[in-house]
């Protein structure tokens, strides 16, 4: 196992890409025991609106 030291700084960038994410992800990337990268991937969900005007005046 390795014991790498992580950054305070990656860190915080990893804890301020975590901030506000409701759907999503997010991945960090490491090359060489070191972080090299975060990516994240935010997802944004929307109630489906059903419309019913083909319906409408049908008895």
């Amino acid at each position: 196992m390795l014991k790498t030291k992580i950054d305070r700084e990656w860190i915080e960038r990893i804890i301020r890409s975590l901030e506000d994410l409701e759907y999503g992800s997010v991945q960090i990337i490491v090359h060489d025991s070191r972080i090299t990268q975060i990516e994240k991937l935010e997802k944004f969900r929307y109630p489906l609106e059903r419309k019913d005007s083909h319906n409408k005046g049908a008895k």
